[in-house]
């Protein structure tokens, strides 16, 4: 369903998506400082503390998945689930982009455009991976010496891709301030969706029309009917998309 528009800002990311946004920030933030002491001696030379920081990127890595089962398994978790829906949702045209390699043009771009979804397919792939490989490595008894030794290989390899991936989003993040500003209120101008989402801001601003189709006549009729019709003691009000 459509998100509110209101005067110049439309809403982006709800309340649940942002705090999920920023507990798993916050996990990745422990899990890679307490990771560079533990692969670079000299590191934990300073820092000492090693059982303390064994345990401590142990458990951060465990609850990682946590804020997002949790964001989006309730009602709650409305918003996340439909975006997530759009991050798995690849158009023609942004198949083109991926398979020439950034050199096609994307055309009309929707609420993520491809780097965004490419992004989000690797954190997500990355949580489960490292769990599970960082798994086999503190808990090692039941696992042949194998699985171990290739736990370790996969669970440093994709480290720093995770290292490279953090540092390349906190750097567009900070080039882009208006979407930086959109995970902390959680709202876009109307001006930027225009220049970089035109697609979601059209679908937004249709919503209420396409909710009213997808309901059937009657629901039409009656959608026209309260829209119609004011209040006690009010003016006819204009229909507002929902998220």
């Amino acid at each position: 369903m459509a998100a509110r528009v209101e005067d110049s800002r439309l809403a982006r990311f709800d309340r649940v998506e942002r705090a999920a946004h920023w507990a798993s920030a916050l996990l990745f933030v422990v899990l890679m400082l307490t990771a560079l002491p533990l692969y670079f001696g000299s590191l934990e030379a300073i820092v000492g503390r090693r059982a303390l920081l064994v345990q401590v990127h142990t458990w951060a890595g465990v609850a990682l998945p946590v804020p997002l089962v949790l964001s989006a398994a309730g009602p709650w978790g409305k918003g996340l689930r439909a975006d997530l829906r759009r991050i798995n949702r690849w158009s023609r045209d942004e198949l083109g982009w991926l398979r020439s390699l950034g050199r096609r043009s994307v055309g009309t771009l929707g609420k993520f455009n491809p780097g965004q979804k490419l992004n989000a397919a690797f954190v997500g792939g990355s949580i489960v991976v490292m769990l599970a490989t960082g798994s086999v490595m503190r808990w090692f008894q039941p696992f042949p010496l194998g699985w171990r030794t290739g736990a370790t290989f996969v669970h440093d390899a994709l480290a720093a891709a995770i290292f490279a991936a953090v540092a390349g989003h906190v750097v567009l993040a900070l080039t882009h301030p208006e979407s930086l500003r959109s995970m902390l209120t959680g709202r876009v101008s109307i001006a930027w969706a225009r220049r970089h989402a035109p697609g979601w801001l059209a679908e937004e601003r249709s919503g209420p029309a396409q909710d009213a189709a997808a309901a059937g006549p009657v629901a039409q009729a009656a959608a026209g009917t309260t829209a119609a019709t004011p209040g006690p003691g009010r003016g006819p009000e204009a229909p507002t998309g929902r998220r």
